[in-house]
This record gives C-alpha cells, structure tokens and sequence, in this order.
C-alpha cells in the first residue's frame, strides 16, 4: 500500500508537465496559418499588349487603335463563347505596301481592312491544316484561305498570300499569329474588269441589203444622166431644123 501511495503523486506529476507543456507548445500543424487563397484568374488577354511586347508592330497596333477594333476586340473577348484569331501584319509588311495603299482609304475602308485580320472564331495553329475554305473574318469580304506544306501553313485572301510564321499568343480565346503581308482583300484594292468595247458583227443579211441599197441610187442617177444628155441633143436639132425652116421661107 506505501508502494502505491507514494507512486501516484509522481504520476500526478508527470501528467501536469505533459499538460503544461502541450499548452506552452502547440502542434505544428495546428500552429500553421492557412494556406493562401489561389490567386484569381486574370482578366481577358490584351491584344495590343501582347503585340507591344513582342515588338515590330507599331504600324499594326496604330491602326487597330485608330479605328477602335482593339476596343472592339477586347469587348468580343469578355462575351464571346467562340474566341477570336488575330492575324498581325509586322511593320516591314506596311512598309512593302505601295505608298498610299493605307492612308488613301476612307475610316471605313481602315476599319473592314483591320477585320479583315480578325476570325471570330479561336483557330489553333494545326487546326489550319484541316480547316473548310473560305474561313470567314470579321471584314466584309470572301474570306481567308489556308494552305499546308507539311508543317508549313499559307494564308491567301485572292489578292495576297503569306505565310504563318509565328505564333504570338495561343491560349484560349484568343489566338495571335504573325504574318508578313498585310491581307489585302480584292474587293477594296482591285479594280473591277473594264467593260467590253468590241462592237458587235453586223448581220450578214442586213449588210448584203445596205449594199444593194447604195449601189440602186448609182444606177438610177446613170439612167437620169444619159437621159438628160438625150433631150438636150434633140433639143439641139429641133432649134436648128427650125432655124433651117425659117431662112428658106
């Protein structure tokens, strides 16, 4: 019974220290703040943003600003559920275009040129080589149309053609690719074929009749002639027989 008695009291003991000693130090997992909330997503992506970091399209980027469509394009990107493709002309490829070539047109003509870069759908760069021509762009005009090479893909408007050499940005919705013309579409930079001025053949028939026409008068005209000669020469003999008369009498 000593044995025990005197035992319990260590034991008391040993049980305050451990209490005393799990409240003075906590678990590490309790002690842990909680874990940082994941950052939330970034808004739409900034087309001339990108186009800026990647250099060489100033040219490209003044007219996107100029006419609005970046605004548009950044409109259609919080709204669209099919994305959009961008196909950007480099500033060598303004600087290949005859002098004029842009600055000639009206604010509308700028306008239908830069969407007629813009596909309202999100194409990936492979999707290019099984697309259905014409692609349709946002531009009043046929459309594009691609061509592969295996690896290599050409985009033609009829007018132009180039190829893709680089793509700038490809995460969904949007997609933005280099190019190395600017898409000039035919219906706003080609002059329409000139009338035919070739008159049309004459109709054999009527010919043959206008001929026979011309040709009747002549004969008429020799008939009256030799006839006039005639009367004037009987006139003649008639005076003088006349004349003959009156001296004999």
């Amino acid at each position: 019974m000593a044995s025990s008695s005197s035992s319990s009291p260590a034991l008391s003991l040993i049980l305050i220290a451990c209490i005393f000693s799990l409240t003075l130090s906590p678990p590490q997992a309790l002690a842990q703040s909680p874990s940082a909330p994941a950052p939330s997503p970034s808004g739409p992506a900034n087309l001339t943003g990108i186009l800026d970091k990647n250099g060489q399209y100033t040219s490209f980027i003044r007219l996107l600003t100029t006419t609005q469509v970046a605004k548009q394009i950044e409109n259609q990107l919080n709204t669209s559920t099919e994305g959009l493709t961008v196909f950007a002309p480099t500033d060598n490829a303004f600087n290949n275009l005859k002098a004029g070539t842009i600055n000639d047109l009206s604010n509308e003509q700028q306008v239908q040129l830069v969407l007629n870069h813009v596909a309202p759908k999100y194409y990936s760069l492979l999707s290019f080589q099984s697309v259905s021509n014409p692609v349709r762009t946002q531009g009043n005009f046929a459309g594009l149309n691609f061509s592969s090479q295996g690896n290599q893909v050409n985009v033609s408007t009829g007018m132009v053609q180039t190829p893709i050499n680089n793509a700038l940005y490809q995460q969904s919705p949007l997609a933005v690719y280099q190019v190395d013309k600017v898409l000039l579409p035919p219906e706003l930079f080609e002059a329409p074929a000139p009338a035919s001025s070739t008159p049309a053949a004459p109709n054999s028939s009527s010919s043959s009749n206008s001929t026979t026409s011309a040709k009747a008068p002549s004969a008429e005209n020799s008939n009256s002639g030799a006839s006039g000669k005639s009367n004037m020469w009987l006139g003649f003999v008639v005076g003088v027989g006349m004349m003959c008369m009156g001296f004999l009498s």
